[in-house]
């Protein structure tokens, strides 16, 4: 699926977007529009910044996996 069909199912979650250089970021997706992602990032401390981002530099974006709730069988994060 083109990475563009994904961005109104996801309006208002939580993603993680891989750019066309390697690298990447993850925050809420807010919007869309005019060519641009618009993205709530996390900074620091307690601020946030809206970043937005041209659909060029962008190669994918993928919901976040739900969280699973834990269980009897102690699985070790990955990190």
């Amino acid at each position: 699926m083109n990475w563009q069909q994904k961005i109104r199912h996801l309006l208002g979650q939580p993603i993680g977007v891989s750019f066309t250089n390697g690298q990447g970021t993850s925050g809420i997706l807010c919007d869309a529009d005019g060519g641009q992602l618009y993205i709530m990032e996390y900074m620091y401390q307690s601020q946030f910044a809206l970043k937005h981002y041209d659909y060029r530099m962008i190669q994918d974006i993928n919901g976040f996996p739900p969280c699973h709730q834990h269980n009897h069988h102690h699985q070790q994060p990955l990190y």
